[in-house]
C-alpha cells in the first residue's frame, strides 16, 4: 500500500516517524512527497541553527566570495599562488577546465536521482540493518541517534575499497557512474595535493604520504527533497568535513553556504556550469598544522525545488595517525596539533550531531 498523508503528520511521535522514514525505507523524501503543509516536530531545528538570511553576504562584493580558479594551465604559477591562497584564507574553491568530463559529471547526478526514485523497499536493502557491507549504507539526516532534531536529507554512501567489491555490492542503478566519477577525479585530486603539499614545503609525494593523503575514498550521494516550511530546518548542519579534500559536485539548485571566518557571515557558493566545489578537510587542517583552513559549511532547506549534490571525501586510511608534518613544522612555527589514529577521529566526529568546528578540539596539542 502506497503512503499517505494521514499515515504521517505534524504531530507523529517521534518513533512514527523513525519507522517511516528509516525503518520502511521512505527516508525524507517519502515524507516530502506525502504532501504535508506543515514540518514534523521532529526536523524543527532550535532557533540557533535556523538560516538567517540577514546574515549572508551575498550582497557582498566579489571579494566576498569563494574563488573559482580555471585549472586550464595546471602548470601555471598563478594557478598555484591561488588554490594555496584559497585554502588559506578561505578552505573553499571553485574549480573550472578541471579535467572531469562534463558527461561523467551528468551521469552521477542522474544515477543519483535514479537512486533516490527506487521504491522503499529496494533503498532499505541497503539500510544500516539491512546492507550486507558497512562499506554501503542508505540513511537519512547525519547521526539521528544522536541529534536532537534531524536535517532534511537522505544519502548513499559508498566507500571505495575495489573495483570488485563496488561491482558485487554498490547499487546497480548507480555502481557504474559513480565509480566513474571517483576514477575521473582522482588526477585533480592528485594535482591539487601536490600544489598543496609545495605550499608546505613538501617538496615531494612519497608512496606514505600519498597514502596518508588519499589513501581511502568515500562517496556520497546526497537528495534534499522540497520542504514544507525550509526556515524551521536545516539541509546539513553547521560542521566541517573530517577529510583530507572534499570534491563536491553539486546541481543548480544551490544552497551550500559556507562561514567566511574574517566575518563570521555566512556565503552562497553559487552554482557554476561544469564546475567542482574544492574544500579543505580537517585532516589536511591538522596536517598543514592549521595553516590551511577546514570551514564550517551547511546547507539550506529549499521550499521549491529538490536539490541533490554529490561529495567525494578523499581520506587518509582509518589505520594512519595523522598529526602536523614534519616539512610544516621545520621552521619552528608552534605545533597546534597532536598525533590521531584517523579512525579515532572520524568516530569522534559521527557519534554526535553536526556541531561547527568542535571535532577539530579533539587534535589539539
Amino acid at each position: 500500500m502506497a503512503p499517505s498523508v494521514s499515515m504521517i503528520h505534524s504531530d507523529s511521535t517521534p518513533q512514527n516517524i523513525m519507522d517511516f522514514v528509516v525503518n520502511k525505507g521512505h527516508g525524507v523524501k517519502g515524507l516530502a512527497e506525502l504532501g504535508l503543509k506543515t514540518l514534523p516536530q521532529q526536523y524543527i531545528q532550535p532557533p540557533h541553527e535556523r538560516f538567517d538570511h540577514s546574515s549572508d553576504d551575498e550582497e557582498q562584493p566579489n571579494n566576498h566570495t569563494i574563488p573559482v580558479i580555471d585549472m586550464s594551465n595546471w602548470d601555471d604559477p598563478k594557478v598555484a599562488e591561488a588554490v594555496c591562497d584559497a585554502a588559506r584564507k578561505w578552505g573553499f574553491f571553485q574549480v573550472v577546465n578541471h579535467g572531469v568530463p562534463i558527461h561523467v559529471l551528468q551521469d552521477v547526478k542522474d544515477a543519483t536521482r535514479q537512486f533516490f526514485g527506487l521504491p522503499a523497499e529496494e533503498k532499505r536493502k541497503y539500510s544500516k540493518e539491512r546492507s550486507v557491507t558497512n562499506n554501503v549504507r542508505f540513511g537519512t539526516s547525519f547521526t539521528p541517534e544522536a541529534e536532537r532534531a534531524l536535517e532534511w536529507k537522505d544519502y548513499l554512501s559508498l566507500f571505495f575499497v575495489s573495483d570488485d567489491e563496488a561491482a558485487s555490492f554498490w547499487p546497480p542503478v548507480c555502481r557504474n557512474q559513480a565509480l566513474e566519477y571517483v576514477k575521473s577525479s582522482e588526477p585533480v585530486v592528485k594535482k591539487l595535493l601536490t600544489i598543496l603539499m609545495k605550499g608546505l614545503n613538501v617538496k615531494e609525494i612519497d608512496e606514505s604520504k600519498e597514502s596518508m593523503l588519499m589513501g581511502s575514498k568515500r562517496i556520497n550521494l546526497n537528495y534534499y527533497p522540497k520542504c514544507p516550511n525550509p526556515e524551521l530546518t536545516v539541509g546539513v548542519g553547521r560542521h566541517s568535513d573530517v577529510s583530507t579534500l572534499t570534491i563536491l559536485l553539486q546541481d543548480e539548485i544551490g544552497g551550500l553556504y559556507v562561514r567566511n571566518t574574517e566575518t563570521m557571515k555566512w556565503i552562497h557558493v553559487p552554482p557554476v556550469s561544469g564546475s567542482l566545489v574544492i574544500n579543505v578537510g580537517d585532516a589536511l587542517q591538522i596536517m598543514s598544522n592549521g595553516n590551511y583552513k577546514s570551514v564550517e559549511h551547511r546547507v539550506v532547506a529549499n521550499g521549491s525545488s529538490n536539490r541533490i549534490s554529490v561529495p567525494i571525501f578523499v581520506n587518509p586510511r582509518p589505520s594512519d595517525v595523522i598529526g602536523p608534518l614534519p616539512e610544516v613544522l621545520e621552521s619552528g612555527e608552534k605545533q597546534i596539533y597532536k598525533n590521531v589514529l584517523y579512525k579515532d577521529y572520524v568516530m569522534h566526529f559521527f557519534s554526535k550531531a553536526h556541531d561547527g568546528k568542535a571535532t577539530v578540539e579533539f587534535a589539539k596539542a
